[in-house]
Order: structure tokens, then C-alpha cells, then sequence
């Protein structure tokens, strides 16, 4: 008997033929699925076709085809629902199935559908919105507002590079106070992300050695780079350790982990959460452990530290345990 399933499908997404892609997804998910394919649209965007589908269908599973403004729009429409997310990447960047282990290729994507394990993630509430892979503060949140979506689908992920190049000569350090379960760490900082999770091209997340989807813990970058060669010699010292799954060792950048987190910036920063900007700090977030289900492949190793040492102007004040 075939599963009711609805596909979320963004037909601009890419830069492949969508139509043969569309007749691919469906013939490679037939022979398990019956299913009912929505279009994003300019007005019509995939957290409402979710929503709209879930209130008007009984669905085992929502697909999403696209890229990551679909996939994660779709994931926050079934957060804290017990309703399994069935991932297709088809976009620039593909960050979110990266973090996850889900192949970027049409019929690999399609085969973790069929055969793949359901599998509890965290998600992240970020100032009250629904968040699946990071928010960051200062340069990269500049870094995305920048990359034009005309340079996106020219470049490809490329267009964020050069974004970041251009953003790095106007690097500015800004003071930042980061509240966390049991310490407030005072700092000067250049970007600040906060990670539920991330591929290792995400780079200003990849302060922690692995970044883990289901750990109930949320992972803090610190990247404090007062100039144009540090930061350079830092983005890349962060992509290098980041493709290894080793922790960071330079003294401009530090890392934590924990479960929720106030950060607060003087003067006020940018924050985008999962590629949108949202507004500017302070930033409030808290991981909900489980709170979405994914098809995933497999699970990442599991690597947990902290390093805070080194940062510049640092002040870390410990945290009574009977504070609140």
C-alpha cells in the first residue's frame, strides 16, 4: 500500500531543468508514495504550503525539493509535530542536508527517503522564530545581507565568498555579553554564530570539534579577529579544522556549548537566522531537543569541548547554581 506523502516543490530552485527533475522525484518515490505535489511561489511560500497541507490532508511524511530557504521554511512548519521531513536539496549552498549527512545528489536524496532512518534533530528557538542550522552576528550576518540573489544563481555559493571578502575590509569588532546556562562571558568580537547545526563549509560555526544535530546543546563560535590578515588566517584556519572535525586552536577565536543563550551588543548587531536577516541583537535562543523529525542516513560522530582562553578583553563571570 502506498503512503500519502506531500512534496514541497520550488520550481526555480537551482540551476538544473526542474520540470526533469520534478519527473524524476516522481518516478524514483512511486513505488512507495502517492503524492501530492505543492509549488512555492513569489506569494505562496513553503512553511505556509506546509501548514496548509497539514491542516487539510492526513500526510505520513512532507518532502521538500529545494533549496535551503524551502527546506528549512518546511522543517519549522513541522517542528515540534511528530510528522517526518523527507529532504531533496536541489539549491546554492545545500547547508542543511550537508549538516544532516543527506547526499546532495537527486537519486541519492530520493534512496535516503526510502531507506533512510527517522531520526530526532534539535531545533533552535531564535527570538521567539523556529531554527534549523544557525544564526550568526556581525560579519556574517553583513556576509548574507550582501550576496545578492542575482550573484547566488550566477556564482553559486561563490556569491557568499566574495560577499565575505568584500565584508572582511570593513571588519569592525563590537562588544558582546553571552549569558549562557552558567556563565556570562563578556568579550570583543567580530562575527558570533550560534550553531544547532552546520556543515563544515559553514565555516564561523566551526569553532567546536563537530557540530552535532542531537545533542540538546546549542554550539557557540567566538571569532574576535581584529584585522584583515587575522581574519583571513582565521576563516581559513576554521575551514581547515572544520572539513577535519578538529577543534580550533587560535587564540582569536573561541568556542562553548550550551543550552540556551541570551547574547546582547554594543553597538546593536544584524542577526540572520538560517539565511534571513531578522532584525538586530539582543539575540535569545534556546535549543528544544527532538523537535524535529528528519530521514537521515546516518548520525555524526559525537565530539564535545570548550575553549574560551585567548580571546581578547575577555571577562567570564561564573554563574551561581541557584540563579534562575
Amino acid at each position: 500500500m502506498h503512503r500519502k506523502a506531500c512534496l514541497i516543490f520550488n520550481p526555480v530552485a537551482g540551476s538544473g531543468n526542474s520540470d526533469q527533475e520534478l519527473e524524476r522525484i516522481k518516478e524514483l518515490l512511486s513505488s512507495q508514495f502517492e503524492l501530492d505535489i505543492q509549488f512555492t511561489t513569489k506569494e505562496v511560500g513553503a512553511y505556509k504550503l506546509t501548514e496548509e497541507a497539514l491542516n487539510k490532508e492526513d500526510f505520513e511524511i512532507v518532502i521538500a525539493a529545494g533549496g535551503d530557504g524551502t527546506l528549512s521554511e518546511t522543517a519549522k512548519a513541522l517542528g515540534e509535530t511528530t510528522i517526518p521531513l523527507g529532504v531533496i536539496p536541489r539549491g546554492t549552498a545545500n547547508a542543511f542536508a550537508s549538516a544532516l549527512g543527506i547526499p546532495d545528489t537527486l537519486d541519492q536524496a530520493c534512496e535516503t527517503i526510502l531507506s533512510g532512518k527517522h531520526r530526532r534533530i534539535d531545533i533552535g528557538k531564535c527570538n521567539g522564530k523556529l531554527m534549523t542550522l544557525l544564526a550568526g552576528i556581525g560579519f556574517e550576518a553583513e556576509t548574507v545581507e550582501n550576496a545578492s540573489r542575482e550573484a547566488k544563481q550566477r556564482w553559486g555559493a561563490l556569491a557568499y565568498l566574495v560577499s565575505g571578502i568584500q565584508q572582511l575590509r570593513e571588519l569592525e569588532l563590537f562588544e558582546a555579553e553571552i549569558e549562557t546556562d552558567d556563565k556570562i562571558i563578556r568579550v570583543s568580537a567580530g562575527a558570533l554564530t550560534v550553531a544547532n547545526a552546520a556543515p563544515p563549509t559553514s565555516i564561523l560555526a566551526q569553532g567546536p570539534a563537530g557540530i552535532l544535530y542531537d545533542d540538546g546543546l546549542l554550539d557557540i563560535t567566538i571569532i574576535s579577529s581584529n584585522t584583515w590578515a587575522s581574519a583571513i588566517a582565521a576563516s581559513y584556519h576554521l575551514l581547515q579544522t572544520g572539513l577535519r572535525g578538529d577543534a580550533v586552536k587560535r587564540d582569536d577565536i573561541g568556542y562553548l556549548r550550551t543550552k540556551q543563550v541570551k547574547i546582547t551588543t554594543n553597538p546593536p548587531q544584524k542577526i540572520v537566522l538560517d539565511g534571513e536577516i531578522i532584525g538586530n541583537t539582543p539575540l535569545e535562543m534556546e535549543c528544544i531537543p527532538g523537535g524535529l523529525t528528519v530521514i537521515v542516513p546516518m548520525l555524526p560522530a559525537e565530539k564535545i569541548s570548550e575553549k574560551l582562553e585567548g580571546l581578547p578583553n575577555l571577562e567570564v563571570e561564573e554563574k551561581s547554581c541557584l540563579e534562575g
